[in-house]
């Protein structure tokens, strides 16, 4: 999943492409409700029906990640 400048995602809009990796996409965006700059990972659609991959996004998301420890 691409994102352009300018879309909107729920309550963000897309700043600017971050970068991209095994997990997915990076965004930066704009939160409108708070108005801060926020960053937004995306996972990749292929990934969407793996258990283990999902589970692992979603850690990330938490901290959990590798880079937490």
């Amino acid at each position: 999943m691409s994102l352009a400048a300018g879309s909107k995602l729920g309550p963000y809009e897309i700043i600017a492409p971050l970068g991209a990796g095994g997990m997915g996409e990076v965004y930066r965006a704009r939160d409108t409700k708070p108005e801060r700059d926020v960053a937004i990972k995306v996972l990749p659609a292929g990934f969407a029906s793996d258990p283990d991959r999902v589970r692992r996004f979603e850690q990330e998301g938490r901290g959990g990640g590798p880079l937490s420890r």
